[in-house]
């Protein structure tokens, strides 16, 4: 456990998402009114000039200090905010400013512990500080980030990921639970469900929990593909197989790989994985079915298999997800 006497730097810059920046300190505040061990976190907003930043909201910020002025100090954790912008054809990129770059690398070289929120792993990643790990980022980018960064890997599934003392956060309210884990590796797991009960969050979303739903997560543009997905969701308790499922859609095995490689990024056998474990998901947070009864109407056939599953997919077991997430009484 890290003993606590750290300042957080919050990278702050024009049309920057307004949750990434005030989510964090929110967090921080909470720490310190559950425990005297958090009293040290020393929260500040950090910017080129002392000039208020406008956020992607609207929101006037006024920032703490410069990236000057801390020159000298020691910094524990630096946390980089995502932005977007639009570009000539009217889609949204992640703003990566040469400058924030520049003043992100500086500090990450006098920092214990380097984050990112969202699209902030794009800065992170153009500092060079993922190259050789692995890192999430909001699911929207995540394929421009694996393009523009290939010694990156890129996972879009995760809420959060931790390579060492680089950790990278996904979609925006993810700050939230980035801070929650960044409190639980500093003061331990009990201090950080205290805050999170203040949050009125679930405890704390183990880190491999996706951030988006498994059916919806692609948009595919042929009928064929939809109607697959469509049988998959229809015949989830049965044992699929690529053969079933080609001889439905009238083509050879072959080319049922080749469609779902090309239209949703992934083979026919991990998408029914990903669409059983969404389904055993809903079940465990909604019911009281026995994990046994769960693996059987999800088409897993075992536990065993349900168990290696989650593991795989969430990094976590079927009891300590329902544990965690269950939303009706036992």
């Amino acid at each position: 456990m890290h003993t606590v006497d750290q300042l957080i730097v919050i990278v702050l810059f024009d049309q920057v998402d307004l949750l990434d920046v005030t989510g964090p300190p929110e967090v921080f505040h909470l720490a310190r009114r559950e425990t005297e061990e958090a009293a040290a976190y020393d929260v500040v907003l950090a910017a080129e000039t002392m000039d208020p930043v406008v956020t992607a909201a609207g929101v006037r910020v006024l920032p703490d200090v410069t990236f000057d002025a801390l020159a000298s100090r020691s910094i524990d954790t630096v946390i980089v905010p995502g932005a977007v912008e639009a570009d000539d054809g009217g889609r949204l990129r992640p703003t990566v400013d040469p400058v924030v770059v520049r003043r992100v690398r500086e500090l990450s070289a006098r920092a214990r512990r380097m984050t990112s929120v969202c699209v902030g792993a794009h800065i992170l990643a153009a500092a060079g500080l993922l190259d050789g790990k692995r890192a999430t980022t909001h699911w929207s980018t995540a394929q421009q980030l694996a393009a523009d960064h290939p010694a990156v890997e890129v996972d879009a599934d995760p809420i959060f990921i931790r390579q060492g003392d680089v950790w990278t956060g996904a979609g925006i309210s993810a700050c939230l639970d980035l801070s929650l884990a960044l409190i639980a590796d500093d003061l331990g797991e009990a201090v950080a469900l205290r805050v999170a009960r203040q949050l009125v969050m679930y405890l704390k979303r183990p880190s491999g929990q996706s951030q988006f739903s498994v059916p919806l997560e692609q948009a595919s543009t042929t009928r064929r593909i939809e109607d697959l997905r469509h049988y998959i969701l229809r015949h989830i308790a049965e044992p699929l197989t690529v053969t079933q499922l080609a001889e439905h859609a009238h083509i050879s095995d072959r080319q049922l790989t080749r469609i779902f490689k090309n239209e949703l990024g992934t083979t026919p056998h991990a998408y029914i994985e990903s669409v059983r474990v969404e389904r055993a998901r809903h079940q465990l947070e909604s019911t009281d079915a026995t994990l046994e009864r769960v693996a059987a109407a999800c088409g897993f056939g075992t536990l065993d298999t349900l168990v290696r599953s989650f593991r795989r997919r969430l990094d976590t077991t079927p009891t300590e997800y329902r544990r965690r997430f269950r939303t009706t009484p036992a």
